[in-house]
């Protein structure tokens, strides 16, 4: 229902007109995630009305005001002790959309002691109501009398005073009539899950009850957090820390890190992850905010680099965007990541220092989370570099293992050029790290600020060819006009053919190829191609001198001897384009349309070849 307004002169101010149909709609769908946000609305205000009755009364022993909640099907209610509200609050704060009772004044400077601050919760009840019926008696006033608001769906409120016996105590009870397709949110069970889900850390008594006749209330958040209890010995408290973290999460972490920054009020923990982790991925956090669960989806309390681990925190200082289920990008949350960030370090350099089994199952796990934070944390690198596990000659291993046997240590581009020299560079004797996977390249250049005495180089394919050892005069020669037809039938790839002797024996050839030198010979292709226009003149200045592709056979092994030695000169390109093949399908590097043709063709060529041979 839009509300109507009288005509205003030309040019004179005007109101704006509020459809609340309209505005709760919009909240259902853009603001809240869930019609279930309509409880947490109504907790959050009861406990923003206990601290404000607090304030008034604070010496009022623990546990004096509460919060009771109680469904039995027909109705659901929120009765809480709290400041309460005069006939004035209601006129200025229920029935004003947006105005808050924590932007008060008297209040203002003091609402950061209140988790919602923005004067639209009680709407979240029309998610699941069309009618809210508030009753309330302010402890601000002595004997003063209740006042009853009546709020409907399509606009319409009513105000009534009515005398102090219609509530006996200062506060308020909300009660909502559901409607008939909102069961699923409102019947008794569902309340008082909902309640333990939000309240569950709540610092004000909460109890539940569904009006079954002898029954009495259920408490909702029976004990403190877990670390805010005392426990008999340091064994005990982890072991329940560890337990709550189960509970909350469904594993059981490999370690708990307990979280505390007085600065801000946050306590908390954080669960180790048992098992590895897409990098990158963020799991959610669960935050509190003064005990409220704000988010079970708060990606943004910790840094992207710290996807091995899930917290439960609750904060007093960490302020809610509109909705209540994110927190505000300010400076705060941004010292706040830091300041958690740190707390993880520290648990990473006590486990190296103190903790070499957990150390070990930690980083099984979780290395490449380890890598992506030593590549900027000089601290970590040096404490944890030594005992990561990188891909090499050696097998899997650590760098500071692989440095002790191969004084240079050779690294990789991509895990392609790993693949294709590994087998042959181990039995060289060269020492060849895999650095294609993330961070990987950069951490191992890094090795010598650990230690000095190793030498870091990128893997050059001169530096494989010039291990491998040539063959004498009289072979080369024999084999000079093989080696002619194959240079001519691998020209298209730009590949140059050589004979040489390698270990091990089994390996016919090898395609020593670089990703860069294949993009650069591309462009080049596309220039000649483009030759007079302006794309061809752009990739003509960009074209460098890229190093030929090389196929290297090995005089070792027995097919390759046999191939040198064929005279017929059709056969013998068949033979090389398939020497070609079968070393490009070793590299495990994407193949070129042409590639896969050629692989193709010479398998059916030597195929033929064999079959008219035996027929």
């Amino acid at each position: 229902m839009t509300l109507p307004l009288p005509a205003s002169p030309d040019g004179a101010d005007r109101a704006f007109q509020v459809d609340l149909r309209g505005l709760v709609d919009l909240l259902s769908h853009h603001l809240y995630s869930s019609p279930r946000v309509y409880l947490r609305e109504l907790l959050q205000n009861a406990v923003d009305a206990l601290t404000a009755r607090r304030g008034l009364e604070p010496d009022a022993p623990d546990g004096a005001f509460g919060i009771r909640l109680f469904a039995d099907g027909a109705v659901v209610r929120v009765e809480d002790d709290g400041v309460g509200l005069s006939e004035a609050d209601v006129h200025t704060f229920l029935a004003t959309i947006g105005r808050s009772s924590k932007r008060a004044d008297g209040i203002a400077e003091q609402r950061g002691d209140f988790i919602g601050q923005f004067g639209i919760g009680l709407l979240s009840c029309f998610l699941v109501a069309d009618e809210i019926h508030v009753l309330s008696r302010s402890a601000r006033t002595p004997d003063a009398p209740a006042v009853e608001w009546r709020g409907h769906g399509d606009g319409r409120y009513s105000v009534r005073t009515l005398p102090a016996s219609a509530r006996p105590r200062p506060g308020t009870t909300v009660t909502l009539t559901p409607r008939s397709d909102t069961g699923e949110w409102t019947r008794p069970g569902q309340v008082h899950v909902l309640g333990r889900h939000f309240g569950s850390l709540l610092r004000h008594p909460v109890t539940f009850s569904d009006g079954t006749a002898g029954a009495p209330a259920v408490s909702v958040n029976p004990e403190p957090a877990p670390w805010a209890r005392t426990y008999p010995t340091p064994g005990s408290r982890s072991r329940a820390l560890a337990a709550y973290g189960e509970e909350v999460f469904g594993f059981v972490p490999l370690d708990t890190i307990e979280l505390d920054l007085p600065a801000v009020g946050l306590k908390g923990i954080a669960c180790v992850l048992p098992e590895a982790v897409p990098a990158g991925r963020r799991h959610g956090h669960r935050v509190h905010v003064k005990g409220m669960l704000l988010s079970e989806q708060a990606d943004e309390i910790l840094p992207e680099w710290a996807f091995f681990v899930r917290c439960v925190i609750d904060a007093e200082s960490l302020r809610p965007t509109a909705s209540r289920e994110s927190l505000y990008e300010d400076d705060t949350l941004a010292a706040v990541r830091d300041a958690l960030a740190e707390r993880l370090r520290e648990w990473i350099a006590r486990a190296a220092a103190s903790d070499p089994e957990l150390l070990g199952r930690f980083l099984q796990a979780h290395h490449l989370a380890v890598k992506s934070l030593a590549v900027h944390d000089d601290e970590i690198l040096r404490l944890l570099l030594p005992w990561l596990p990188f891909e090499t000659t050696d097998g899997h291993t650590t760098l500071d293992e692989f440095a002790r046997t191969h004084r240079t240590v050779l690294v990789t581009s991509s895990v392609e050029e790993f693949r294709q020299v590994a087998a042959i560079a181990s039995a060289a004797g060269l020492g060849v790290v895999n650095g294609g996977y993330t961070y990987d390249r950069e951490l191992v250049h890094r090795l010598p600020e650990i230690r000095p005495e190793a030498s870091v180089a990128d893997l050059d394919p001169a530096t494989l060819t010039a291990h491998l050892d040539p063959v004498d005069r009289e072979t080369e020669l024999a084999a000079s006009a093989y080696l002619d037809l194959a240079r001519d039938a691998l020209a298209v790839f730009d590949c140059d053919v050589a004979l040489r002797t390698f270990h091990p024996a089994s390996a016919p050839a090898l395609l020593v190829d670089s990703r860069e030198a294949r993009h650069e010979r591309t462009r080049s292709q596309l220039a000649r191609e483009q030759e007079g226009g302006l794309w061809g003149d752009i990739l003509g200045a960009l074209r460098q001198e890229a190093p030929r592709a090389q196929l290297i056979l090995n005089q070792l092994n027995p097919l390759v001897r046999t191939a040198v030695a064929i005279d017929e000169p059709e056969l013998a390109r068949t033979s090389a384009e398939a020497l070609y093949g079968q070393a490009a399908l070793l590299s495990r590097r994407p193949l070129r349309p042409a590639e896969s043709s050629l692989i193709n063709r010479s398998f059916l060529d030597l195929l033929a070849h064999a079959l008219r041979k035996d027929s």
